[in-house]
């Protein structure tokens, strides 16, 4: 009887080779590759690709400023730190509460999320309250990460719908107001 030979195996894809992005990610979002290599989870040298987010683009176009964008990336780094994204998954590759790790700092993360949920209200509330043009697009475009159209289509101002260069606008005097309220706080 003879005996059958098992097919060579494949593998999904070859380590040397750059799948990148695929092209529906492609049509979605402008996505690049990062400027200079960083390390992968394994320590090994790689140059990841990355989307261009909507406060990098406008930057580059000169629409805002780079005090304007880091004042939004202010903002939304203590947005993500009082936890008040849309909901979603929890995320186990987090420390559980009673461990520190790097970065943590002396408060607990309630005490954490607490105070950065202060910092997120005094910041909108200088935007002229959530219920503002200003205030709404920053929540909704800055914080929940939404792009300037879906916000002007769906969320609008006060639920009227407003064009997207009407929404442009109105994103860059709330992040002139945010920068300025970073700036000096107890001025506004």
């Amino acid at each position: 009887m003879a005996r059958r030979s098992s097919p060579p195996k494949r593998t999904l894809f070859a380590p040397d080779v750059d799948l990148g992005p695929t092209e529906e990610h492609r049509h979605h979002t402008t996505i690049e590759r990062m400027a200079r290599p960083i390390s992968d989870e394994a320590g090994r040298s790689a140059r990841p690709y990355r989307a261009i987010d909507t406060l990098v683009a406008m930057e580059r176009r000169g629409t805002i400023t780079a005090s304007m964008r880091q004042a939004a990336e202010d903002f939304r780094a203590r947005f993500v730190a009082a936890q008040l994204d849309p909901l979603h998954a929890v995320d186990y590759s987090r420390l559980r509460e009673g461990e520190r790790g790097r970065g943590n700092s002396a408060l607990p993360a309630a005490l954490r999320a607490e105070s950065a949920r202060e910092d997120v209200w005094r910041a909108i509330v200088a935007l002229g309250r959530p219920g503002s043009p200003g205030g709404s697009c920053v929540w909704h475009v800055v914080g929940w990460e939404r792009s300037i159209k879906e916000w002007a289509l769906e969320q609008g101002w006060n639920g009227r719908r407003i064009s997207q260069e009407a929404a442009s606008g109105i994103l860059v005097a709330a992040l002139g107001a945010l920068e300025a309220h970073y700036r000096c706080p107890r001025a506004l």
